[in-house]
């Protein structure tokens, strides 16, 4: 497993982070974000899809009532999920979660953390910790496929 280490001073560098990260994803890819209630996951999530092609009229938000948003871009579909109001990994299953990780878009997934051991092992995890004011550090962890983002950025 490789780790790195991420500081983001402002909403600036979310954005330009997730614009590095978007130009290496590809079909198959999982990105697992977790950290407290507004750490920014939905920020970046958002940074991402833009960067990847959703269009300014397709409102990208947190999914915490739908569960999952589809978003459509050039490249491919995404997937945002966001697990916050699941209690029990049946309810993974419930939702066919498998089937969007061997689906043809990539996924986004916030509070990944909440069900931590039923995870792709080679999705790129994403801890972000909050500090002084905007301050952020973007803790990244990934092997396989997940290293090999990893290494792109």
């Amino acid at each position: 497993m490789k780790q790195l280490n991420f500081s983001i001073v402002n909403e600036s560098d979310t954005v330009d982070f997730g614009k590095r990260l978007a130009s290496v994803l590809k079909k198959g890819d999982v990105v697992g974000l977790s950290g407290d209630l507004g750490a920014g996951k939905t920020f970046l999530s958002h940074a991402i899809c833009r960067a990847l092609g959703v269009p300014e009229s397709q409102p990208v938000n947190s999914p915490t009532f739908t569960i999952i948003n589809e978003y459509h871009c050039s490249r491919f579909p995404v997937y945002h999920m966001d697990l916050y109001r699941l209690g029990e990994p049946d309810e993974l299953y419930d939702l066919g979660i498998w089937e969007y990780y061997d689906g043809d878009g990539i996924c986004i997934v916030e509070w990944f953390d909440k069900f931590d051991d039923l995870w792709p092992e080679e999705a790129l995890m994403i801890r972000i910790h909050l500090e002084d004011g905007e301050k952020r550090t973007f803790e990244i962890r990934g092997v396989g496929r997940g290293k090999e983002i990893l290494d792109s950025l």
